[in-house]
């Protein structure tokens, strides 16, 4: 069953690259939500038009986009219509397209779509993880290895606040931020990542969903900021994305430093 759920998030994947495509190069209308951050037309035709293939394919079947959401259900599709909205909007190509299904809480299939660079990432439970039909694994590479990069996310209204635990991080690893979780997620999937740290916690289950099963399915980690698992239907406790060899050691600074804040 999950072929045919793949099958079809793969279906939606398409249309949302076609939608992001179809608006980017031009002038983006956007306007800011109640937490101050940034959504567009592509944001919301992408959402609507998720729940409509849902109602059609799927009706007993609940949708929990970032946008709009449809239902109850203990399957839940959970989507990022546009996971980097801000650099979107700004005409700056690293967004990506999210989609997961979520059963009882888990993440069983998950499709990330980069308009920009022509590559659609994607995973089955089981069923190994993929990069336009080719199969990736995550690297072998440790912390104090000079290869290693790390991606993370920080905003002043985070209920976590991480600056201690980046600044003990960067002593060994160099770190970016590049304005989409997900597409750095799949950066760990596919090897040029190490490590991939996201604060978020309400309604951020959105944007990572999708990457929980790509990254496991490559090979590697994901749990929340502290080592734990954690359901993907409802609001999170951050999110770590390792290839697995490093993830003891991020977790033990996290607990170390990470305190928690107020959203």
């Amino acid at each position: 069953m999950n072929e045919r759920y793949l099958k079809f998030a793969l279906e939606i994947a398409e249309k949302a690259k076609e939608i992001m495509l179809g608006y980017y190069g031009y002038k983006i209308d956007s306007e800011y939500k109640v937490d101050q951050t940034i959504v567009t037309k592509a944001d919301q035709e992408i959402n609507r038009y998720l729940i409509e293939r849902v109602r059609e394919e799927f009706p007993t079947h609940s949708v929990d986009g970032e946008e709009e959401k449809m239902g109850h259900s203990n399957y839940v599709w959970v989507c990022d219509p546009v996971d980097g909205t801000a650099m979107y909007a700004r005409h700056i190509p690293v967004a990506v397209f999210s989609l997961a299904l979520v059963v009882d809480g888990k993440s069983v299939v998950g499709v990330i779509c980069d308009p920009f660079n022509s590559r659609t990432y994607y995973a089955a439970k089981n069923k190994g993880a993929y990069v336009n039909g080719n199969r990736i694994h995550v690297n072998d590479i440790t912390l104090e290895d000079k290869r290693c990069i790390g991606n993370y996310d920080m905003w002043s209204l985070s209920k976590y606040d991480i600056y201690d635990c980046m600044r003990e991080l960067s002593k060994k690893t160099y770190y970016t931020s590049i304005g989409s979780v997900a597409r750095a997620c799949t950066c760990v999937a596919s090897g040029e990542y190490t490590v991939v740290i996201f604060p978020g916690s309400k309604g951020k289950n959105c944007d990572v969903a999708a990457a929980k099963v790509i990254v496991e399915e490559a090979g590697g980690k994901f749990t929340d900021l502290f080592g734990e698992d954690q359901r993907y239907d409802e609001d999170i406790n951050g999110a770590i994305a390792t290839n697995g060899i490093v993830h003891d050691e991020i977790v033990k600074v996290m607990k170390e430093k990470v305190r928690g804040m107020e959203e």
